[in-house]
């Protein structure tokens, strides 16, 4: 159905909050599977028993994980269209971010594609280098242009 926009789900704040916390969360996963590479499940399964998992929306936190890692050469030849760095040339914070970033923009299309940006700019402000954030920016920007045309406002 072209032109419809999904059906939005309205949060209320501690649902953010725990969505939020749920992708700093897989965040650090997905860093720590490119730093020390095992088999995701199991990095996975230690970050869900972590005592900061309480925080976080546990069930969010386990499918990006369960979505990602497996795809993440998939995500790679995607981010690879709209980012001037080669995804194997980057930062692996900057990295993580951008396959968080366009896995909510490709799979997570009830999620506002604004949200999803902000989110992924806020985590590479946290834990990336210096303007990293405004490398996933442009990068997330571009992709959203194309993936959300509707929603972005392009004709």
């Amino acid at each position: 159905m072209a032109g419809k926009r999904p059906q939005v789900v309205k949060e209320d704040a501690a649902d953010r909050r725990a969505r939020s916390h749920s992708r700093r969360l897989a965040l650090q996963a997905l860093y720590q599977i490119q730093i020390n590479p095992r088999p995701w499940i199991d990095v996975q399964q230690e970050f869900a028993a972590d005592p900061e998992a309480e925080r976080v929306d546990l069930a969010y936190f386990r499918s990006l994980v369960a979505e990602i890692a497996p795809n993440r050469e998939i995500l790679d030849t995607r981010i690879a269209r709209f980012s001037d760095i080669p995804p194997k040339a980057l930062d692996p914070i900057e990295h993580a971010v951008l396959w968080l970033g366009f896995h909510e923009l490709e799979a997570r299309p009830e999620l506002p594609y604004r949200v999803a940006l902000a989110e992924a700019v806020q985590l590479a402000k946290q834990f990336g280098a210096t303007d990293g954030h405004k490398f996933v920016n442009a990068v997330l920007d571009k992709a959203a242009r194309e993936l959300r045309p509707d929603e972005y406002g392009v004709d």
